[in-house]
């Protein structure tokens, strides 16, 4: 569960990025958050990563408290959160597999674990016939496929997809999407960040809007900018 309470968060320069933010996600919730550049988004973002710690108001995220979590345990923390970038950030010179297996042997696992883990994870984002390709070899939708798998191999509870669609074009951007409610389904929690309305008001999910560092609304109403 992600659990925000009054949180409020001001960089060094002054610059309060959030200004009391309340909100609460449910373990196996699909939620959007929307809202205008420079609104809080990605503050929002790095809080629930452990990137950034509020400056003051309470963080928890899936059992760890984030404004007294210890340097060593932000691993264990981001092994229950899968992000998912606009950018992809794979590895160009990995092929598909490696890319995958690599998220795997930076948090220790056996190579048995690998071998049994990553195929299946392949599969399930429409990539097992690609394991062998490069990134550059892929479409900008497999990518971001690729991308997700990578996300998900290590299980996590939670998956953040930061502006997931945003370099896809509409009808790739709809099969991404589908892709992660798909994940949603089978019990993973999503968290997508979004700029792209039409598909918040295709799937009909639950929006958090802020702007200006405050929830302006939440819920099943949508919402637009």
């Amino acid at each position: 569960m992600i659990e925000f309470t009054d949180v409020v968060k001001t960089y060094n320069i002054g610059n309060q990025a959030l200004r009391g933010v309340s909100l609460q996600i449910e373990d196996g919730e699909f939620a959007f958050l929307v809202g205008p550049s420079g609104s809080g988004k990605s503050t929002i973002i790095k809080l629930i990563t452990g990137e950034l710690k509020p400056t003051s108001g309470s963080v928890h995220v899936n059992g760890y408290s984030l404004e007294r979590i210890r340097k060593k345990e932000i691993p264990y923390l981001r092994r229950t959160v899968g992000v998912v970038f606009q950018d992809f950030r794979l590895i160009d010179n990995m092929t598909v597999y490696e890319n995958v297996a690599f998220a795997m042997r930076v948090i220790g696992a056996s190579e048995k674990e690998i071998r049994e883990r990553v195929p299946y994870v392949l599969e399930l984002v429409g990539l097992e016939n690609k394991s062998s390709r490069h990134p550059g070899e892929l479409s900008g939708g497999e990518q971001q496929r690729l991308a997700i798998a990578r996300a998900l191999v290590n299980n996590p509870s939670t998956i953040i997809a930061d502006e997931p669609t945003g370099n896809l074009d509409p009808a790739r951007s709809l099969e991404i999407m589908t892709l992660l409610q798909e994940i949603n389904n089978l019990g993973t929690t999503l968290l997508v960040v979004t700029h792209e309305m039409d598909l918040v008001q295709r799937f009909a999910k639950r929006v958090i809007a802020i702007d200006e560092g405050l929830v302006i609304s939440d819920g099943m109403d949508g919402y637009s900018v």
